[in-house]
């Protein structure tokens, strides 16, 4: 209907003020799948070029997973991956050869709220300096399930982070739940009051391996894409500003929409949902 009236989906978007993920959130449901069945392909390549333009970051596969199961069109991968490669709308990759070294083994988690990693970032904002972010990942959900920004990288900044997981994540307490907390052998996980305030809470701390890149590789993955999505494609004039867009991406647009291939294209909410439809178990009377 939009188009029909001469806008796009992103031109509408911008002048309500909502994202377009936010759009295809209250679409989705009552959306039937479509087919683009123009021979010239020129209403897919608008499409996905609107889908590029708010995602630069993402190659074909990404950007075909969102048409697939966010937009409910019907379109082979191989034409998406034509069409981007023929419009000049492939993401580049610099490929990095890196040092052969033996890989030791990390935790495979088998059901949510197992194994968090905790890692961190910062960005430069002009206005304020160094802001400093640090996230909670559900390694078998790939859910944010915690996360702080602030001005410094302290211990304390980092319990506050791991302290709201688990108070949103475990309502009734963490204690004998059998969760492990995975990080690096940074200053902040390292810190006597940090690796005191787990203790005390009943978690299990690991620390990866100097020679063990990959140990929490699963963190640092969605820490990149906080980068591409978010961090390294807005100016934020203040840090009210980039804690607000931080915090509504994280909610709105990754937990509850970014699409995962090893979650078999579902975002992590969705994925949470199905594991706990499956496992319910009635409490006993």
């Amino acid at each position: 209907m939009l188009k029909e009236a001469g806008y796009t989906i992103t031109d509408a978007c911008e002048a309500l003020g909502v994202s377009r993920s936010g759009f295809y959130r209250v679409q989705r449901a009552k959306e039937t799948p479509r087919v683009f069945s123009d021979p010239s392909d020129t209403e897919l390549i608008e499409t996905i070029k609107e889908i590029k333009l708010e995602h630069p970051f993402w190659g074909y596969r990404r950007v075909w997973a969102w048409l697939r199961f966010r937009e409910k069109v019907l379109v082979n991968k191989k034409r998406v991956r034509r069409i981007m490669k023929e419009h000049g709308l492939m993401a580049t990759q610099t490929v990095h050869k890196a040092k052969r070294v033996p890989q030791r083994s990390k935790p495979k988690a088998d059901r949510p709220r197992q194994f968090w990693g905790i890692d961190m970032t910062k960005f430069l904002v002009p206005v304020v300096g160094w802001l400093y972010l640090v996230i909670v990942l559900d390694w078998y959900t790939k859910k944010i399930v915690g996360w702080d920004l602030w001005v410094r990288s302290k211990a304390e900044d980092w319990k506050r982070a791991l302290e709201g997981a688990i108070q949103r994540e475990f309502p009734r307490g963490v204690r004998g739940q059998g969760l492990h907390l995975i990080s690096d052998n940074g200053s902040q996980p390292t810190a006597t009051s940090f690796m005191r305030a787990v203790a005390t809470l009943e978690v299990t701390q690991i620390f990866t391996s100097y020679d063990n890149p990959k140990g929490n590789a699963d963190t640092e993955r969605v820490m990149r894409t906080i980068k591409e999505e978010v961090i390294w494609l807005n100016e934020f004039g203040s840090f009210e500003e980039a804690q607000e867009m931080i915090g509504q991406w994280i909610e709105k647009d990754y937990n509850a929409l970014y699409v995962h291939s090893a979650l078999g294209y579902r975002s992590p909410e969705e994925f949470e949902r199905l594991w706990e439809s499956s496992n319910f178990l009635p409490e006993a009377a």
